[in-house]
């Protein structure tokens, strides 16, 4: 007899559709897995980089560079949505991950910082597009009541990717360089053709654009029922509608605060990705033990994932947002002091628990206060705005170190966390009242 099933196993159990769950879910969580490896390569080579003064890389320019990944992931997130609703979910996935893999070439290649930058920018957009067009299509093929889980469990892929660049870095950077680390993100192309071949269209999509045969013939293949077609609506008018009620009566302050919220969140969650390895060097770690923290940290992040839904699901998505970021901005704070190495490895692995799941949380208050038509909106803005923090917390640490202010880094990204906590500490207290009216059921829909 075999050991414990799967978590794909047990999800295609619950469903007569297991089969099409199974297939969709597994492809996008290995898409997610390079898209967390392209994603935190940077970090766990840049310590190497700066060391060799590779292309002649300062602290500073490292910063901007960190900030352009995560400004193309800016683009590709709000611009997602409008190209996966004209070319299809399917397509878009399968670009993304060409266009970041072979950004991630362009880096290997470069000669200047100039193109080194570009091939990052090109990796952000394709990065950005690749995760919220995962979810969708995980979204659509979930099993019914299991949405939670099946989103929590592709999550994990992101952070799976986060240590698989620091054994990447650890094993191929010291002997080969920093080129190889780069050159081995190229790696997904050879993924692309199983994408392309194996990954059913969105039904959704598929009904919504009139491929109604082709509908019918994967749902009868798959046995899963075919969603109800749109109502015919004028072009956009839903989504301006929608983003424009967020601002009407008292509704502006509570929509400015969660994007305060998702500002401070991602500009930590970022910014202690892109410098979590050289901070902790200029700590007097060496470079393997830089690269561990890069590990425990993504551990943790898959725990923090594992362990949020249930934690929201007793006592509430806005009081474990708020709790689960002063947990973290401690943690961050800590890690500014010198600590004997296994008290600093527990440290590092609690503050991904915490870090990695605290702005999911976000994302979570903002489905349940939101009302049941406005929610997509409210989320996919708040993630928007958030992603400007993802651009600024690179760039922040940069400066930091640029200055010799390392120290300061780990406490400014602590403060990043404070004014998160209270940013949806009283966006949840101010929407306390319309809870009851936006439905009991919590919705954790993926962070990043």
């Amino acid at each position: 007899m075999s050991s414990s099933p799967s978590p794909f196993a047990r999800v295609a159990r619950f469903t007569r559709g297991g089969r099409l769950a199974v297939l969709a879910v597994g492809l996008c969580w290995l898409a997610v897995l390079f898209d967390g490896l392209d994603m935190f390569i940077y970090g766990s080579v840049l310590p190497h980089m700066l060391e060799q003064k590779a292309l002649g890389i300062t602290p500073d320019q490292a910063g901007d560079l960190g900030s352009y990944a995560t400004f193309g992931m800016l683009v590709g997130a709000l611009t997602a949505g409008t190209v996966a609703d004209r070319v299809g979910r399917k397509k878009l996935m399968v670009a993304c991950v060409t266009l970041f893999s072979l950004a991630s070439g362009l880096c290997a290649l470069a000669g200047s910082v100039a193109v080194f930058g570009l091939g990052r920018t090109l990796a952000g957009i394709g990065l950005g597009g690749l995760l919220p067009t995962a979810i969708s299509m995980v979204s659509d093929y979930a099993p019914r009541g299991r949405g939670a889980l099946t989103i929590g469990m592709l999550m994990t892929a992101h952070h799976a990717g986060g240590i698989l660049s620091a054994y990447v870095a650890l094993w191929v950077v010291e002997p080969l360089g920093w080129r190889a680390a780069f050159w081995f993100c190229v790696l997904p192309l050879l993924f692309v053709p199983v994408l392309a071949g194996l990954m059913p269209e969105s039904l959704s999509f598929l009904v919504a654009k009139g491929r109604s045969e082709e509908a019918g013939e994967l749902a009868r293949r798959y046995d899963v029922e075919l969603p109800a077609a749109p109502a015919d609506k004028p072009a956009g008018s839903d989504r301006w509608h929608s983003l424009a009620n967020l601002f009407r009566a008292g509704e502006w302050t509570q929509t400015l605060l969660y994007w305060l919220a998702s500002f401070g969140g991602l500009l930590l969650v970022y910014g202690v990705a892109t410098w979590l390895p050289t901070l902790m060097r200029s700590e007097g770690y060496n470079l393997g033990s830089a690269l561990t923290f890069v590990v425990l940290f993504n551990l943790g992040g898959i725990v923090g994932m594992l362990v949020a839904g249930r934690a929201s699901d007793r006592f509430g998505a806005p009081r474990i947002s708020a709790i689960w970021f002063a947990l973290t901005a401690a943690g961050v704070f800590l890690l500014s002091v010198h600590m004997p190495l296994a008290l600093t490895f527990t440290v590092v692995f609690l503050t991904g628990v915490f870090l990695n799941s605290a702005q999911t949380m976000i994302y979570a208050t903002v489905s349940i206060r939101s009302r049941p038509e406005n929610r997509a909106t409210a989320v996919g803005w708040t993630s928007g705005m958030g992603r400007f923090g993802a651009v600024f917390g690179p760039w922040l640490g940069g400066q930091l170190l640029a200055a010799n202010q390392g120290d300061w880094g780990f406490t400014a990204f602590a403060l990043a966390g404070l004014s998160s906590m209270v940013f949806i500490g009283v966006a949840a207290l101010r929407g306390g009242k319309r809870a009851d009216r936006s439905g009991s059921e919590q919705e954790l829909i993926g962070a990043h």
